[in-house]
């Protein structure tokens, strides 16, 4: 059993959605006027099932889920619970048995593995648990390597933007820096700056681990979601 919760970015009070394996946990948008804004993540009828040796493993069972633009939504469970699976499947790690996930109004079932690539560079910023900084190159290189992919920004700014988004969350001192020779709250925050590269509409933390230090799990969200706002005045 998972839970999910969410909260506006405006308000300070947060409403409960609750799902679980055989139960719906949607907010609902039946019979919404046309006016009102479409969910920037729409998750519709999505199952998951896994082929174990101990036979099949139901992970997801018929979830629905809406989040909209400018809502936090955080999803908690036990291990084993499906949190991964639900993540996995609408950033398009993973394809689900059965249900249809639209996100930034994409049906990103319908998408081939170079358009999945290319749409995910665009549109979702993630913060892997364990950072995934390449080795072999600098931090600032990491934060460029989302822009070089996706052909995102002139060749000549891509460096200047690293660098600023490096300095919003306090890094900027370690950018030419190999992420060995750095230590791992840096690398956190690189991995953030890193995620907000393209300015992508979706930010998605992996883990509690990947936006928070100890001690000050809030302040480093916070900082996050600032940065994001900042990024676009870039």
């Amino acid at each position: 059993m998972f839970e999910w919760f969410k909260r506006g970015q405006e308000s300070s009070g947060g409403n409960g959605y609750h799902g679980q394996n055989g139960s719906n946990g949607s907010n609902g948008h039946g019979g919404a006027a046309m006016s009102e804004p479409r969910p920037m993540i729409d998750l519709q009828g999505i199952s998951k099932v896994y082929h174990t040796d101990a036979g099949p493993f139901l992970a997801l069972d018929s979830i629905d889920l809406q989040i909209y633009a400018g809502e936090f939504v955080a999803v908690v469970g036990k291990s084993g619970s499906g949190k991964s699976t639900l993540i996995n499947v609408f950033t398009g790690i993973d394809h689900p048995t059965s249900g249809e996930a639209i996100v930034a109004q994409t049906h990103i079932g319908r998408l081939s593995e170079g358009q999945m690539a290319e749409w995910r560079g665009r549109h979702l910023g993630i913060v892997f648990q364990f950072f995934q900084l390449l080795p072999t190159l600098t931090v600032a290189e990491n934060v460029m390597l989302p822009m070089d992919l996706c052909q995102m920004y002139d060749m000549s700014e891509r460096r200047d933007r690293a660098l600023y988004l490096l300095d919003q969350v306090g890094v900027a001192d370690v950018a030419d820096k190999f992420p060995a020779a750095i230590s791992g709250g840096h690398q956190q925050r690189a991995a953030i700056a890193r995620a907000l590269a393209n300015d992508p509409p979706i930010l998605v933390p992996t883990n509690r681990r990947a936006i928070s230090t100890p001690g000050q799990p809030r302040p480093s969200f916070a900082c996050s979601s600032r940065q994001r706002r900042r990024a676009r005045r870039f």
